[in-house]
């Protein structure tokens, strides 16, 4: 059975830093494509970067330059390095790894 487990998430004040982890455990290969997604409240779900295992990226606009994606040395896993956080990056954040999902990990970032 396949999960996807993310970690990391927390509460911390405007200009801070946290990092997210993920890993997905039960996937017999190594899957090509991890990524981010976030959904603020009474958003919809956006998708916020992901990784090739090629460690090609892919950020949007919005943490262009704020945050890092990186894949770990172990098979499927994942990490979000998230600096200089601002309020508008509160949102509950879930791993994918192919087409398997998290249940997300939730980041306040209070100003």
């Amino acid at each position: 059975q396949v999960q996807v487990v993310e970690s990391g998430g927390g509460l911390v004040q405007a200009g801070g830093s946290l990092r997210l982890s993920c890993a997905a455990s039960g996937i017999a290969f190594s899957v090509n494509v991890m990524g981010w997604y976030r959904q603020a409240p009474g958003k919809q779900r956006e998708l916020v970067a992901t990784i090739t295992s090629g460690s090609s990226t892919t950020y949007a606009d919005s943490v262009k330059g704020r945050f890092t994606i990186s894949r770990g040395s172990a098979k499927n896993t994942v990490y979000l390095q998230m600096n200089s956080l601002k309020p508008e990056d509160t949102a509950v954040y879930y791993c994918t790894a192919g087409r398997w999902w998290g249940q997300g990990t939730q980041v306040t970032v209070s100003s």
